[in-house]
């Protein structure tokens, strides 16, 4: 019943966001690798224009000097070594892993590799000019584009999806407050209905006539009870306190058997007594009243509906047993709006209700059916 545009709006501009930034992935990479490459390039541009300069510059030198200034740069550092591969001068920081001609890639240490024709220079046979260098620039250009790119994408789909629900909140509003406005006028006359038929048995005494009224009006009350439970859900908060589980469960029973006597079904009740559970009352009424409204629902007339409760050192069960028509499709009837037989009436919210119940409480449940044989529905309470 509740629709918040809020949450709705950020789930999905989420949801959004991630599908087009994932599709964007691919187009990026494919950028960054080009970057890359354009980057390596211009350093290996970069090297070779350097390595013409120290052979300019030793081209220059004539016998005559008696000292050779080997070119020194900030950025560069540069090494000359024989046939060999030994040293003759060098301003390295790293040692070489190869020694041929052409560019290569050691860690952050980008070189050139010149081969000299013969000796000429020095005893030299290799020129090796280096430059440290990384693509952290490169990697942060795109980490801040993505991070852009995620950012807009998300204000923009959050404002779009915020809009786009704006009129789906205020039409939610209305129907939740028409839903609760007629609850409470259905509230009203049912508890009419129910007291002036209390009323009327107990001073011209039981009739079928009787029983059919009152028992339309416990099965109109139950579904009351399912719908409120969902208005509710969310908003208020079901406190827990100490209940005696049997007493509790027979209490139900008592309430059904008027339900149960438009059938001719016998309720048969096999509970423990002393039986002392902390839990939401208003939960544990709904899981009671809807599997023993089920029970007797889809049971076959002129039979029983085996209500048990016990405990031991770990959990207390909670069993019903019918002899009706059995469920087809077990993991369906979960499922809102579910309904196996629609002849039979109901809207469908009753065992959603318990699943979400039993979910939210760690309850364990396990139905057993068998096609026009019965149901079993078994319940276990850990203490």
């Amino acid at each position: 019943m509740i629709f918040d545009s809020r949450k709705f709006s950020r789930k999905y501009a989420l949801i959004y966001t991630a599908m087009i930034a994932a599709m964007l992935i691919i187009p990026l990479v494919t950028y960054i690798i080009l970057l890359l490459q354009i980057d390596e390039a211009k350093v290996e541009l970069s090297l070779e224009k350097q390595a013409k300069k120290i052979i300019v510059s030793m081209q220059r030198y004539k016998n005559s000097d008696k000292v050779y200034h080997f070119p020194r740069y900030q950025e560069y550092s540069a090494a000359l070594y024989d046939q060999n591969f030994k040293s003759i001068f060098s301003t390295l920081e790293f040692e070489p892993h190869t020694f041929t001609e052409g560019f290569h890639r050691q860690q952050n240490n980008f070189y050139y590799i010149y081969a000299f024709a013969d000796a000429y220079y020095f005893g030299a046979t290799y020129l090796l000019v280096a430059k440290k260098h990384t693509s952290n620039r490169i990697y942060f250009l795109a980490f801040s584009v993505l991070t852009a790119i995620i950012i807009v994408l998300f204000i923009f789909s959050l404002l779009l999806l915020r809009n786009f629900s704006a009129p789906f909140e205020e039409m939610n509003n209305h129907l939740d407050n028409f839903i609760k406005d007629s609850m409470h006028e259905i509230n009203t006359p049912l508890s009419i209905i129910n007291l002036n038929a209390d009323l009327f048995a107990a001073k011209y005494g039981e009739n079928k006539y009787l029983w059919r009224i009152k028992s339309a009006s416990k099965t109109l009350a139950t579904i009351y009870s399912d719908m409120e439970y969902l208005i509710k859900q969310g908003r208020v908060k079901h406190q827990k306190k100490e209940i005696e589980f049997g007493e509790f469960v027979q209490n139900r029973v008592d309430y059904f058997q008027e339900v149960a006597n438009m059938k001719n079904i016998i309720l048969q009740t096999d509970i423990s007594p002393n039986i002392i559970y902390h839990f939401s009352k208003t939960k544990l009424q709904r899981i009671v009243d809807n599997t023993l409204s089920n029970a007797i629902k889809y049971s076959h007339d002129n039979c029983e509906v085996e209500i048990t409760v016990n405990e031991d050192d770990e959990f207390i069960e909670f069993t019903v047993k019918d002899h009706g028509v059995g469920i087809e499709n077990i993991d369906k009837i979960f499922s809102r709006y579910y309904r196996e037989n629609e002849a039979k009436g109901g809207f469908g919210i009753g065992l959603a209700i318990v699943k979400e119940i039993i979910d939210e409480e760690g309850i364990i449940l396990k139905v057993s059916s068998q096609p026009n044989k019965g149901t079993i529905f078994y319940y276990k309470f850990y203490k």
